[in-house]
């Protein structure tokens, strides 16, 4: 059996020469002028921005990526640690710049912010590439969102009904709760290839969540790309790109695609780390116009493709710092997203689980893809946890006078049915057709 896989690998390996164009010109290189911090700024070298280049130092090397050029030098961010760099280094072009490897070698497997693999399984040799930036085209290529995207998750079913090619963003503060519902997302939804970023979040987050998930028939449609919070901010970028640049490859082929990107706000944060060290100066609470860019260019690559007939349903975190709903980063998500569940600390601290504001979440499309019925049922949810919380306080302290208001005195006594309703086990799956008559009966009670 090991013999038959070793001979696979180096068939794949082989028919991968065979099919490289020779590249005769000559070599060239440049030399490093300058380091300041991750900034290197390199002589005697053009190469265009997002050029991937190894710099030698002693028996080893080091990679970095070009962000930019200035005053005749070219400036590049490293990949790693800048322990062991010396002045007049030897600089090289590596790779096509702007391209990302993609392709079905990548189904099943786990790698970093630059496609190597992490899972110890071997080489990909991947033969195909994608446009980092991806493929623009028209508006209206992207086709409506007509189908029920089925999470799992019976709360989400219900009450903020998705559909397939919808951008959904999941915003929390830190420890509410963003990455459990991702996981239960992952875990009960149904799609043709599941692509799973998770980018600047802890290392420990990253092996639970391949130990979870990379396993049994789930692992042959699945791809993890994973750039934990210690690696370089470019580098998470890159991560990001591509996780994008796979799951908009397999939509080109016409495949369903659910593409988890967790946490949008670490891409954020990377951005604005390059984009200070360039110079640009802070706007929005300290975030540069390109930063919150990058939000913008990645979750409009999600969606269906009316070319093709395949779709990439986008699921995104996004970290509330200091439970700010009016974070820079919040507010340019919700503002191009098309539908968003918000976490509350109050509902989590109670010990409802998922803890999903129902009155601050929505979906943009809902109403498109479901009944009236349920659209009516998911209404009057809605009216009734939203009376209960503006008035809690009132009647715990007993100062409500029942009768005062139906509505509330309605939400009084549902008030354990309705929480129980939101509230699920981690690991149960509650298919959309159910969850929808689930909500039909209670409000009919």
């Amino acid at each position: 059996m090991l013999m038959e896989t070793t001979l696979n690998v180096l068939e794949r390996a082989l028919d991968s020469f065979a099919l490289t164009q020779p590249d005769f010109t000559p070599p060239r290189y440049g030399l490093l002028a300058a380091c300041d911090g991750g900034m290197l700024e390199v002589s005697g070298l053009s190469v265009p921005i997002g050029t991937q280049c190894r710099i030698a130092h002693g028996s080893g090397s080091l990679m970095a990526e070009t962000i930019g050029f200035r005053n005749g030098r070219t400036l590049m961010m490293l990949l790693g640690d800048p322990v062991l760099l010396r002045p007049g280094a030897k600089v090289r072009a590596e790779g096509r710049p702007g391209m990302l490897p993609v392709g079905a070698e990548f189904l099943g497997r786990a790698v970093d912010g630059e496609g190597k693999p992490i899972d110890g399984l071997g080489p990909l040799n991947a033969r195909h590439e994608w446009p980092s930036g991806g493929v623009r085209t028209a508006a209206l290529d992207r086709s409506p969102v007509r189908e029920r995207f089925d999470t799992g998750v019976r709360a989400l079913n219900a009450l903020t009904t998705f559909g397939i090619g919808q951008r959904i963003g999941i915003m929390a503060g830190s420890g509410v709760g963003k990455s459990v519902l991702l996981d239960m997302i992952a875990h009960g939804a149904e799609a043709e290839i599941v692509i799973v970023g998770l980018i600047g979040e802890r290392a420990r987050e990253v092996s639970d969540f391949v130990e979870r998930h990379m396993h049994g028939g789930k692992r042959d449609r699945s791809v993890v790309v994973a750039v934990p919070a210690d690696h370089a901010p470019n580098l998470r970028i890159r991560g990001a790109l591509l996780a994008t640049s796979l799951a908009e490859s397999f939509r080109a082929q016409g495949k369903k695609v659910l593409l988890i990107m967790d946490s949008l706000t670490r891409v954020a944060h990377a951005g604005r780390e390059i984009a200070l060290l360039l110079g640009e100066p802070g706007a929005a609470r300290g975030y540069p116009p390109s930063a919150l860019a990058t939000i913008t260019k990645l979750v409009e690559r999600a969606g269906n493709s009316a070319q093709s007939g395949g779709s990439v349903t986008g699921l995104y975190t996004v970290l509330a710092d200091g439970d700010n709903q009016d974070d820079p980063v919040v507010d340019t998500a919700r503002s191009i997203l098309d539908g968003h569940i918000v976490l509350s600390r109050d509902l989590a601290q109670r010990g409802q689980y998922p803890a999903i504001d129902i009155a601050a979440s929505l979906s943009r499309v809902m109403n498109d893809i479901t009944a009236p019925d349920h659209q009516q049922a998911a209404r009057t949810f809605r009216a009734l946890v939203a009376s209960y919380e503006a008035n809690r306080d009132l009647v715990l302290m007993g100062a409500y006078r029942a009768g005062a208001d139906p509505q509330l005195d309605r939400a009084i006594v549902m008030h354990d049915a309705l929480s129980g309703f939101i509230s699920q086990p981690q690991r149960e799956i509650i298919n959309a057709d159910d969850s929808a008559a689930a909500l039909i009966r209670l409000m009919a009670a």
